[in-house]
């Protein structure tokens, strides 16, 4: 029987177009627009079997719909994240009421350290994190205590001009993945098939992989082609609202296997 994946989601805040951006300008954001794409990415995860579990809104938390940033989990255990930017940091409170609920062991990033979820990348065992404007080496030496006892390997992943690892490289499955190598030292991933972005899509590095699905913005057509005459299959979604946050498919969830 298909393992269950459940996923964590928080409807978009009103104050969304003050968000905190890094590598990207500000521009003007479509709020109903937004939301009408939120609730499209809701319903793919839902149509690809997600158990799709909404969180308390979070009206005056401009950054609060990114729940992937305030925590890994991993089987029987959760990291509960410390954002690297200073406004996120009480996002994660709700989350571990839930994670706790589910019987989660939490284990807390503390200060100094930072880390967020969107630079944390799993495959089987090991985790691929990245050295960003978000996550520090202390963040990232605590994930690693905390991972050790139940067998995972930290690898570290630098990177320049993105926001976080899955910006830049994300697992497709079938020992491959989607990279833009301008953003990511990819020496880490030597062991994979490794699919570059096309030219011109710089932002279309972020898939997300539901099991043997793998969901993908609609917007990056030429990359989209790309996965098809790979031997993927993507399901697409729009992003051109979200993606104006700074964000990408897989930082719009908490996903993992439930039980």
């Amino acid at each position: 029987m298909p393992t269950k994946l459940v996923a964590l989601v928080r409807r978009p805040s009103p104050e969304i177009a003050r968000c905190e951006l890094t590598f990207i300008g500000r521009r003007p954001i479509d709020f109903a627009r937004l939301t009408f794409q939120h609730a499209q990415y809701c319903a793919a995860l839902a149509r690809l079997g997600a158990d799709v579990r909404y969180l308390p809104d979070l009206p005056k938390h401009a950054d609060g719909v990114f729940v992937e940033d305030t925590a890994v989990v991993l089987d029987r255990l959760a990291i509960l994240a410390r954002p690297g930017a200073e406004s996120r940091r009480q996002e994660s409170e709700s989350v571990e009421a839930v994670l706790r609920g589910l019987g989660k062991r939490i284990v807390k990033i503390r200060g100094p350290g930072t880390l967020d979820g969107g630079d944390v990348l799993r495959a089987g065992k090991t985790l691929y994190v990245g050295l960003s404007t978000r996550t520090n080496a202390d963040g990232i030496r605590q994930l690693t205590d905390a991972t050790v006892a139940d067998g995972f390997a930290v690898r570290v992943v630098r990177l320049t001009g993105c926001l976080h690892l899955k910006t830049a490289v994300t697992a497709l499955g079938d020992g491959a993945v989607l990279a833009n190598p301008r953003w990511a030292d990819l020496a880490p991933f030597s062991g994979y098939r490794v699919i570059p972005v096309a030219q011109g899509e710089p932002f279309a590095a972020n898939a997300l992989r539901l099991g043997t699905e793998l969901l993908y913005p609609t917007e990056h057509a030429l990359t989209l082609e790309t996965l098809r005459a790979e031997g993927f299959a993507p399901v697409s979604t729009p992003m051109s609202e979200l993606a104006k946050a700074e964000a990408g498919l897989t930082c719009l969830s908490l996903l993992f296997a439930a039980g």
